[in-house]
């Protein structure tokens, strides 16, 4: 399945390069949400809020209340989780919450399940060189993103993984760390890093991996047609 993504930063709608430098921003939000209507699901992130300088929360609105988004960017506590599940969002997204003093917070993680339902909650695995990044991806720890998702598996509905190193460049995301990640997990496992074309989100969709796809949509390189169809 194709997930479009919506990345809020400065008040419009960006795309990133390894989430650092901006390629593309647009204003035109009544557009893109009619364009991406016809997807089950959008992941909508607060970039500004990741980085802690400030929040797109108006902007969020009109999103969540016409599109079924998952949400994610900055969302560090239980109280955060329980207001954007009751502005509209379907599932929360939680990374940088997630570590501790450089470790994996287990405890949290079973709070946020005991509070919310794990079906609720989608946990972020963001890698930088194999090891998982936090803070907006501005932050990185000793964790290998595998150990992150064997720890916290029976607290979350689906893990979402973001291969850093090739975000934003159109050039694919490697198969060897999504096909360890998918060996360690029987929950939903949505991927993003550099995801450019119909025949790689075929190929994911057999390994039962689902594809977020942001820079090849906004650049037209990715013509946006139903989510579920595969190409011959």
């Amino acid at each position: 399945m194709l997930i479009p993504s919506v990345d809020l930063m400065d008040g419009k709608i960006v795309q990133l390069v390894q989430g650092r430098k901006k390629a593309l921003e647009f204003n035109n939000f009544a557009e893109w949400i009619t364009r991406f209507s016809i997807f089950p699901l959008v992941q909508l992130i607060d970039l500004d809020a990741a980085i802690g300088r400030g929040m797109n929360t108006s902007l969020m609105g009109p999103f969540l209340r016409q599109l079924p988004c998952q949400v994610g960017g900055g969302i560090r506590s239980i109280e955060a989780v329980r207001t954007i599940l009751e502005r509209g969002a379907r599932r929360v997204i939680l990374g940088s919450a997630l570590i501790r003093d450089g470790k994996i917070d287990v405890a949290f993680a079973r709070r946020l399940a005991a509070e919310f339902g794990p079906d609720k909650l989608v946990f972020a695995v963001d890698a930088r060189r194999g090891r998982v990044a936090i803070r907006g991806w501005r932050k990185s720890t000793a964790i290998p993103p595998v150990a992150l998702v064997r720890t916290l598996d029976s607290w979350c509905g689906a893990f979402l993984y973001t291969h850093i190193d090739s975000e934003g460049l159109m050039a694919g995301i490697p198969l060897k760390p999504v096909l360890e990640l998918r060996r360690a997990t029987s929950k939903q496992l949505i991927v993003a890093g550099g995801i450019s074309s119909r025949e790689e989100i075929d190929r994911l969709h057999t390994m039962g991996v689902d594809a977020v796809v942001g820079m090849a949509v906004y650049s037209g390189q990715l013509p946006l047609v139903d989510p579920f169809t595969v190409s011959k």
